[in-house]
């Protein structure tokens, strides 16, 4: 799960600086509203030795243990709400509360939750949270589930002075990508907090950083087929990408597919594959420096690393390998006499796909640093970049050696090979073991993604001893955080529950969504906030009226890839399923001027709602037109015409949207999905 990759506001916070005569501004019966550890109540402190802090309603964190209120204000956009301001003295964390009028609000409240966020909930957070009876909590994040759920009691308490109730608060913790961790972390190491949970988009502790050097690993190998990978893969393809390839790439495909990427996302290989990526998917390269700091020395010299091995595989790394020495000609500096730029004497020959070091020696030859910065081809200048150390700055002279190479980002390509996890249950990793259960690699000192996960999710977790109702969204065509992840994840619940898992557990997939939020990226995609919406609502229906929600989507796990059903009362979860065809199959070959037929059949799930909107789109641009088709229904039946007039290879679908009220003017909770062809468009005169 690539925290960066989620759309994330992260925008400079209005909230007022951390002052304490701010409270003076407060209202009177605020003004007092400073909380700290009374010498009656226990601090909160971990269960066990080495595990992570065990959270009560009734305990208080020692770290957030003094919220202050710094403002408070009556708004009106994006909805008539107060707003609370506050920060936890002491911290650097700050929350906001956005409760909605009296008459509005249900007695619960929706915290989301997400690393990299800060304490300005969107309007849609709010909006989406008056909609459905419930105050919105969120602060700046990158504490785990702590400063969360010290701010969620907090805010309890303020609610209650608010609303001028004594009734129980209901409270529900959301979070996807990287605020799955911090869901999931909560809900395995509180009580009392939180009631409900919905994560989202849930990376496994495997994920980072192998599901983004298995990516990189792939585009290194497939780039120059991945067009012919996806045209296999696209709708009215061979279905078959393996034919296209040689057995090397039939090799590394299938290790990747194995590993979770899903098959059917290759149809847009350029995100697959990290084609727009700075880091070439090797973000996370400079965590595994700082931790495993031999491994591409180990990589290039030791038995058992593609780096050394014979095979056909590893020529093609050796031949993309760069290790190439220069000396620096001409310094650019600037006023304070520090170095800006400089000439190289020479530059390798060949171009690499992945990003090169710089490292930088004294005229003596001893090493000294990386450099950060970007280098000009033509011109052979290098324009340093920031977080230079001053050592290395200070090494750059005229004449001095620098060291241009890619060793160490080729070596992180096949990183996961040699990160097999020790814990039973990861079957994408059996590929990497013998026969006798040991791993057929060299494996290094320790597993970084439990590491990387336990830092976000506050501590151990992933334990699947979840303390509340739980339902958790995962899609089919995730190719950050991998489909099978929620499958994981869900039987570790169901080892903790054994007969209380269907009582307290669901998980539900999209089909035709990936791990990107605030809309799709492409035509190919729909947008998932719907269902983790109805979700939220679902959840706290379960728990505060105890109405059972839907079912789990059913699926077939093979080889970590998913398949669900054509059939809506066969997959059951809460997804509309879409038929589409063109003149009853799922390609046609056609001149140009001739028209088709496409005839679609959408099902909701029983009970999951009705359809309220059907959606065209005969080109396959992401530009739809509504269509109508009658009254909001389970199931709906439509037929179209449509000419073409221009050759052309299209991908025409309908969207479908459900709502579980069949509401069809509510911006919330409406689901998606997707049902497409291909159509290809012949001159008159070559067909």
């Amino acid at each position: 799960m690539q925290f960066t990759k989620r759309t994330v506001n992260l925008q400079g916070s209005h909230v007022p600086k951390l002052a304490l005569v701010a409270v003076m501004f407060c209202t009177l019966w605020m003004s007092n509203m400073s909380v700290s550890a009374a010498p009656t109540q226990t601090e909160c402190a971990p269960l066990d030795k080495g595990s992570a802090v065990w959270v009560t309603a009734e305990c208080v964190d020692p770290l957030y243990n003094r919220p202050i209120i710094d403002s408070q204000s009556d708004e009106t956009v994006p909805v008539p709400h107060h707003k609370v301001t506050g920060h936890f003295e002491g911290t650097d964390k700050k929350f906001n509360f956005y409760f909605p009028p009296k008459k509005q609000w249900q007695g619960r409240l929706f915290n989301l939750v997400y690393p990299l966020q800060d304490e300005n909930a969107t309007d849609v957070t709010i909006s989406f949270g008056a909609d459905s009876g419930a105050y919105t909590v969120q602060t700046n994040g990158g504490g785990g589930y702590r400063v969360d759920a010290a701010a969620v009691k907090f805010s309890k308490t303020v609610a209650a002075k608010y609303y001028g109730t004594s009734k129980r608060i209901y409270g529900y913790i959301y979070g996807g990508s990287g605020g799955s961790y911090q869901t999931i972390g909560a809900i395995e190491n509180t009580s009392g907090v939180w009631d409900g949970a919905v994560p989202y988009i849930p990376g496994a502790p495997t994920a980072i950083p192998n599901n983004f050097f298995a990516r990189a690993f792939a585009r290194f190998v497939l780039e120059d087929k991945a067009p012919l990978i996806a045209d296999a893969v696209s709708p009215g393809g061979s279905g078959n990408p393996y034919a296209v390839l040689n057995k090397t790439e039939q090799a590394v495909l299938l290790e990747v597919t194995k590993l979770g990427v899903p098959l059917r996302a290759w149809e847009d290989y350029s995100y697959v594959l990290g084609l727009n990526d700075a880091d070439g998917l090797l973000g996370f390269g400079s965590t595994v420096r700082m931790i495993d700091s031999t491994y591409a020395d180990d990589f290039w010299s030791k038995p058992g690393y593609l780096g050394t091995e014979q095979s056909a595989l590893v020529d093609l790394f050796r031949a993309a390998k760069i290790d190439f020495s220069t000396k620096i000609g001409q310094v650019n500096r600037n006023a304070q006499n520090e170095p800006t730029s400089f000439v190289l004497e020479n530059l390798p020959t060949q171009q690499s796909k992945f990003k090169l070091d710089y490292t930088v020696y004294n005229a003596d030859g001893t090493k000294v640093g990386l450099l950060t910065g970007s280098l000009n081809a033509s011109t052979k200048l290098l324009t340093l970049g920031s977080g230079n150390t001053s050592s290395a700055l200070k090494a750059i002279e005229t004449g001095a050696k620098l060291q241009i190479d890619n060793l160490w980002n080729l070596a992180l390509t096949s990183y996961h090979r040699h990160q097999v996890p020790k814990q039973a249950g990861f079957s994408g990793w059996d590929q990497f073991r013998a026969a006798d259960g040991n791993p057929l690699y060299p494996q290094r000192p320790m597993e970084i993604g439990p590491l990387i996960g336990g830092s976000v999710t506050g501590g151990e977790s992933f334990t699947g001893k979840i303390q509340t109702k739980v339902i958790v969204v995962a899609n089919l065509l995730d190719t950050d955080a991998y489909p099978w992840h929620a499958d994981w994840y869900s039987a570790k619940v169901k080892q903790y529950l054994g007969e209380r898992y269907d009582d307290n557990f669901r998980l539900w997939y999209n089909d035709n969504a990936d791990h990107i939020e605030n809309g799709p990226r492409t035509a190919r995609l729909v947008q998932f906030d719907g269902i983790v919406q109805q979700a939220l609502r679902d959840v706290s229906a379960w728990v505060e009226k105890g109405v059972v929600p839907a079912k789990s989507t059913l699926y077939n796990l093979t080889d970590n890839q998913l398949k669900v059903s054509k059939n809506a009362s066969s997959r059951q979860g809460i997804q509309p399923v879409v038929d589409l065809t063109v003149n009853g199959g799922s390609r046609i070959d056609i001149e140009a001027g001739q028209t088709v037929t496409f005839v679609a059949k959408i099902q909701v799930p029983t009970k999951a709602g009705k359809v309220v909107r059907t959606e065209w789109d005969f080109l396959g641009t992401g530009k739809f037109k509504t269509s109508s088709f009658g009254n909001p229904n389970q199931t709906v039946g439509v037929s179209v015409k449509y000419t073409y007039t221009k050759p052309g290879t299209y991908f025409p679908s309908i969207r479908a949207t459900s709502q579980r009220e069949g509401d069809t003017k509510t911006p919330f909770a409406n689901i998606q999905n997707l049902g497409r062809v291909r159509v290809v468009v012949h001159e008159p005169s070559k067909f």
